[in-house]
């Protein structure tokens, strides 16, 4: 995507996600987005700067980060500081969209795109600050809100593959590393046209492979990490019952009401008190 010759299939992207049409003007380099060839870890961070001035980091990750909400945050932070000259007023800091394409489990949702502004909310009238006549034809924008960091979050894991949307179809793309029936999505043709993996060049193809690898060993960590959780919960589950049986046995509760309580046959309530020293 680093390529001009596919400029047309980021913009394609980007004109989906973002519901505007996105002329990418030129790629960018800072200190945040060099390619570190030993750094499994940051596997894509691209950072584009659009017809309008605006800037848009774009970042591909597999591997599951605790703080990864302070790394877009430090991310952004960074991008806007490196593209501000020395004596330059505030007025042109650079509007930024921080695009997060995630193949693990990030926080706690159940969707699969996430898009994140800033809003000033009145405390008391609940009004939304808007920008006054003046501000708003300086800086072409209704609202602070316009001119501060966007954020998306596409958890692509969660995506059901029901494409359902021309975004729905790239996220199909972007999870299955495949296209989509009948796909109208911008950018889209273009991917069929010069992402063919028989006509790729060796390094290209070498590339390729290195992502389909990442992707896998995403998913199969992602599902283990589901099936630990599951089985800790059926045991965590288990003890309760054991704890909650030992308890009313102590009372005196009978044993055929301690296999109702505890939803267990009372062969298996014998068993467990047996266990315990308890029968």
């Amino acid at each position: 995507l680093r390529q001009k010759a596919n400029f047309v299939i980021l913009e394609g992207f980007l004109s989906e996600l973002l519901h505007q049409d996105i002329k990418v003007n030129k790629i960018l380099e800072s200190e945040s987005n060099q390619t570190d060839e030993d750094d499994k870890y940051n596997v894509v961070d691209l950072l584009c700067e659009d017809e309008r001035g605006e800037l848009i980091i774009i970042e591909i990750q597999f591997y599951s980060e605790l703080d990864y909400f302070h790394r877009i945050l430090y991310g952004i932070s960074k991008v806007i500081t490196e593209y501000m000259k020395e004596g330059d007023s505030y007025s042109k800091v650079k509007k930024v969209y921080s695009v997060n394409i995630v193949y693990f489990d990030l926080g706690h949702g159940d969707d699969y795109i996430y898009h994140g502004t800033t809003t000033f909310q009145g405390i008391h009238l609940n009004d939304e600050l808007a920008f006054n006549s003046t501000q708003k034809k300086k800086f072409s924008k209704d609202t602070p809100g316009g001119i501060y960091p966007e954020i998306y979050l596409i958890k692509v894991n969660n995506f059901n593959d029901l494409a359902v949307s021309t975004l729905d179809e790239w996220v199909y793309f972007l999870k299955n590393t495949e296209l989509p029936k009948n796909f109208k999505a911008k950018g889209l043709t273009q991917v069929e046209q010069h992402l063919n993996y028989e006509k790729m060049s060796t390094k290209e193809k070498s590339k390729y492979d290195e992502f389909i690898k990442s992707r896998l060993i995403s998913k199969s960590m992602l599902e283990t990490a589901i099936e630990e959780s599951v089985e800790k919960t059926k045991i965590e589950a288990y003890h309760e019952k054991v704890d909650m049986i030992l308890t009313l046995h102590q009372d005196g509760v009978g044993l055929s009401l301690l296999a109702k309580a505890s939803k267990l046959t009372e062969e298996e309530v014998l068993t467990i008190l047996r266990e315990r020293g308890a029968e």
